[in-house]
């Protein structure tokens, strides 16, 4: 298993056992239910979130949640662009036909 899953469920576990601990004192503390049962929701939904940000950032992704494409970067505005290589003369070229010999043969050069 994958130590960071292994991770994730223990501490998912951890989350799940303080919660019903705090909605029982809260309880015994005379709270009503649903502000409880509030409060726990709110720490279970809560928690995953964060550890997802603060995952996020160890990786190098942004933690605003505005990624895009396959691995967090892409999009318009992100700089990177995909140059083509043609499998006749190997001119590195922008996209469509070659502007050396004219072919439409290219792979994706990133």
């Amino acid at each position: 298993m994958n130590p960071q899953l292994k991770k994730y469920y223990i501490f998912l576990g951890a989350s799940l056992v303080f919660s019903i601990g705090l909605q029982i004192v809260l309880g015994y503390l005379g709270v009503p239910w649903f502000i409880s049962i509030g409060l726990v929701m709110a720490i279970f939904i809560i928690l995953p979130m964060y550890m997802r940000r603060k995952q996020m950032g160890n990786y190098g992704g942004n933690s605003s949640g505005a990624g895009g494409g396959f691995f967090g970067g892409g999009g318009q505005g992100s700089g990177i662009s995909v140059k083509y290589v043609c499998l006749v003369c190997r001119n590195k070229h922008n996209g469509g036909s070659c502007p050396r010999c004219g072919s439409k043969m290219q792979r994706a050069d990133f």
